[in-house]
Order: structure tokens, then sequence, then C-alpha cells
């Protein structure tokens, strides 16, 4: 991914924030050449068994993931291979009026990260189901209302036979965060506060990431 310099992150708590905000994720991989490469959305979380300190660039992190087994993507997969997961942070557009200047060109303000890794496909029925009640408990935790999979657990079971789980130890990490920072302050003021008037959540997540700029 190329990323100006102006619009690397701060430092590397940015990525990893991105990542457990935005877990729905571009898996892709490459397939045979007559194929193209593959591509699959897919929720990912953070290893929550991994420990120690992250370095910069992520690399030796450990991410999970699952997907349906009748995905054909799944059987293309090989443990090994190399992979790109691509997540999507805030984002919106730009309009020149927010500028109040003459010339000006309209822009989209994104954040993403991409993360290259090496993945390894987790086959006993146990692990597999470790992945998946670790992903509910990070998403209810996060996204939900703290409900209790308990009850539940023997259907997961059930359906176990049609999930593929698998790990991505990651090689590389970089993030994009193009937040008006090629502008003059009070620009980028205008442009944080027109995302922060609107309802939408989107916006006043953007809004967020720009006032916490160097």
């Amino acid at each position: 991914m190329f990323v100006p310099e102006k619009y690397r992150e701060p430092d590397s708590s940015w990525l990893i924030e991105l990542i457990t905000r935005s877990p729905l994720a571009l898996l892709t991989s490459n397939g045979a050449s007559e194929q193209g490469p593959w591509a699959t959305h897919l929720p990912v979380i953070l290893d929550p068994h991994q420990t120690g300190e992250r370095t910069d660039d992520l690399s030796g992190t450990l991410l999970l993931g699952h997907m349906n087994v009748q995905n054909p993507h799944w059987a293309a997969l090989r443990d090994g291979d190399p992979v790109l997961l691509v997540f999507i942070g805030p984002h919106a557009y730009v309009s020149p009026t927010v500028y109040q200047t003459t010339p000006a060109a309209p822009t989209w303000n994104f954040t993403s990260v991409h993360v290259h890794g090496v993945l390894e496909k987790i086959p006993p029925e146990e692990e597999t189901l470790e992945v998946v009640k670790a992903t509910v408990r990070e998403f209810e935790g996060k996204f939900g209302a703290e409900w209790d999979m308990a009850e539940s657990v023997e259907y997961f079971e059930r359906i176990l036979p049609g999930v593929g789980a698998f790990r991505v130890t990651v090689s590389e990490a970089e993030g994009m965060f193009k937040l008006s920072q090629e502008q003059e302050g009070e620009v980028r003021d205008r442009v944080q506060q027109s995302f922060a008037d609107r309802p939408c959540s989107r916006h006043q997540a953007a809004a967020d990431l720009m006032s916490r700029l160097p």
C-alpha cells in the first residue's frame, strides 16, 4: 500500500485500534493463475492468548478468523500461504465547500490497515470451537450486550464441521490515515467539525481521529 509520510499512523496503537474497532476484514490470497486472487470478507480478532510486547509493525502478532468451509476460498488455502488482510476504518467524503477557498478539489478522507502474514489452518474441532468462542467474547464485549453463550455451546459444536478456523502470523502491517493533514490548520478544523456535526457514526469516528492527530 502506498502511504505518503504525512498519512502514516502516529504510532502502532492506531493500527491495533483500527483492527479491533473495525474487525470485518477482507482476506485475500493468490489463486491459480487462471483464477486470479481470492477474496473473502470475514471477522478477525487478535489472539487473546498472545502475550508480550508488540512491535511497531505488529510483526509476530497472531490474528484469528474463521469462514464457511463450503467457500471455495477455504479449499484453496494451504498452510504457509502468504495472505493480506485489509481493514477499513472511518472514512468520509470531503466537499470543497468546507474549505471555503478557491480553487479547491473534493477528496475522500479514509483510514485503513493492511496486514501481511502467513496463514495456518486450525484443524482440530476443539481448537476451532475456541476460536469461535473467543470471537463471541470479543464482539459481545465491544459491540453486543454481553450475551451469555453458555446455553448455545452445544449448538456451536453441532455446526463446527462447517467452520474453518485459521491463524495468521503477522509479518508486517501498515496504516493509511488520510485525515486532511495536507490542509492548513483552520481548514482541517472545518473538515473535522463538518464530520462531527453529521449524525452518521462513521463521520463522527473520523472526526474523533482527526481531533487526536499530533
